[in-house]
């Protein structure tokens, strides 16, 4: 095998890996249980060390996950590669096309389906790697592959073009679940919590519209759920196990609730916190639905895409199964058809695409407690300076949201002289609910750069903790400082 050749059959392997994971998509959808990538993606993620993991939630933030997607999809790309290469060299052996077309496809096709277990998934990338193998070899002669430079070009053109109608079919195979849900409650209480928000430019509004709200996952690639035959069972240590239907849950007694979640990996004065209007049953309607066997008084919560957390009882007894969120039903980034929402705890608890309550003989570890983090507990309480507004005579108002889970917030204060001095901020009327962030703002006087420090006191009188920390193992807490010129 002479170097140019090596070099076509690189070239025709690389398209090959590339179009047998976007045929993968074209036949499935976003679906990460029937994806090669998505499965790749939850092994890399798996096998990631703790001390890169919490250097990537700290430091990466969603640039991670796409670090890591983008790892998966070389490896993925690269293994579907190699299935087309030797389906070349199985070819010239034989000296036919047909055998490097049928061999590629069907080696390419067990992979998936290995991976899988999903024969769709398996013909999509059986297919989408055989493509390339027959276009190269189209006008070839024999078996052999000889890309010059207009015949490269061709091979490139028809694989781009290719790629480019199976993402798109892939994405639109994926459904949008973006049906209204809760009436008109959900829309009432957005705009009285967009009345009752400061209005200080770059400050987000008390339910969180203006941006996204934030999203963390252990895998990039979100499950995909079918509502009707979704399920959510109580297992483990009852005396009888129980199945909820979506149609059970949603025939349940119905509440809408303001609730904030924020990141147990947020920084100190991060964005990884907001708060939105949910739909959805009491947790307490399923959980008094069975009959504890144990006394250990915690259950596993466990999501469609694997993950698990540990806590509690008494910590879910409070909290929403929901369904709906700011008036349409789960996005699916958000768990679709239903996630946990646990008052006052960080968002590792309140788990994505629930599936199940397992309640516990004795406590174990979970997803992340594996990991070394410890965020099950309660939130720290925090004071985050998010927007300044300037007012062009040396005034700058400062303002953020403050939060403290459960315990609600009593007090914000903000100094201009490093902490020796203090003044009360003003404070939104707190929004109904258990467990939701106030606003806080304050127009000060600045002569010229100055650290704007502020703090909060929750419900219970306790101040926010002055030494800093980071967000590993449990949850970032300080005084918030930045520095602003007037």
């Amino acid at each position: 095998m002479n170097s140019s050749l090596s070099r076509a059959d690189a070239a025709v392997g690389a398209a090959a890996g590339v179009l047998a994971v976007v045929g993968n998509l074209a036949a499935v959808g976003l679906a990460t249980n029937r994806l090669v990538l998505g499965r790749v993606d939850a092994a890399i993620v798996n096998a990631t060390p703790q001390a890169l993991v919490t250097f990537s939630i700290e430091r990466l933030g969603s640039t991670g996950h796409l670090l890591h997607l983008a790892l998966a999809f070389a490896l993925t790309a690269a293994a579907f590669g190699a299935v087309a290469v030797a389906g070349l060299a199985v070819a010239r052996r034989t000296d036919t096309m047909a055998a490097a077309v049928i061999a590629t496809a069907g080696v390419g096709g067990l992979l998936a389906y290995v991976a899988t277990g999903t024969p769709l998934a398996a013909v999509g990338s059986g297919v989408g790697a055989a493509v390339p193998v027959a276009l190269a070899l189209a006008r070839s002669p024999g078996a052999a592959v000889d890309l010059d430079r207009r015949r490269a070009i061709e091979v490139v053109a028809g694989v781009s073009v290719l790629a480019a109608v199976g993402s798109a079919t892939g994405v639109l195979r994926t459904p949008n679940t973006a049906a209204d849900v809760g009436g008109s409650e959900p829309r009432e209480m957005m705009d009285a919590a967009a009345a009752a928000s400061f209005d200080v430019d770059g400050l987000e509004g008390l339910v969180s519209t203006r941006r996204a709200h934030y999203e963390v996952d252990i895998n990039a690639i979100d499950p995909s759920r079918n509502a009707t035959t979704h399920t959510v069972s109580l297992t483990g240590a009852v005396a009888d196990e129980v199945e909820f239907t979506m149609a059970d849950l949603r025939g349940a007694p119905t509440e809408h609730r303001y609730n904030t979640l924020r990141c147990v990996g947020d920084d100190l004065n991060g964005e990884k916190i907001d708060t939105a209007v949910w739909t959805g049953t009491p947790a307490e309607t399923l959980l008094d639905a069975v009959e504890p066997t144990s006394d250990c008084e915690c259950v596993m919560l466990r999501a469609a895409d694997g993950y698990h957390v540990q806590f509690p009882v008494e910590a879910l007894r409070g909290g929403l199964l929901a369904y709906g969120m700011n008036g349409k039903e789960l996005p699916k980034g958000h768990g679709f058809p239903v996630r946990a929402l646990v008052p006052g705890h960080w968002g590792e608890t309140n788990v994505k695409w629930l599936t199940e309550i397992e309640f516990l003989d004795e406590a174990v570890d979970g997803y992340w407690e594996k990991k070394g983090w410890q965020g099950t507990g309660p939130v720290e309480t925090v004071a985050k300076i998010h927007a300044t507004e300037k007012h062009g005579d040396g005034r700058v108002t400062v303002a953020g949201p403050a939060y403290a889970g459960t315990r609600g917030i009593e007090r914000v204060e903000v100094s201009v002289d490093g902490g020796d001095t203090w003044r009360d901020a003003d404070l939104t009327e707190p929004l109904p609910g258990d467990d939701v962030w106030r606003e806080w703002k304050a127009t000060v006087d600045l002569d010229g750069p100055t650290e704007v420090v502020a703090h909060a006191t929750d419900g219970t009188g306790r101040l926010q903790p002055e030494e800093e920390s980071g967000s590993y193992p449990s949850g970032a807490s300080g005084w918030v400082t930045t520095g602003i010129r007037p």
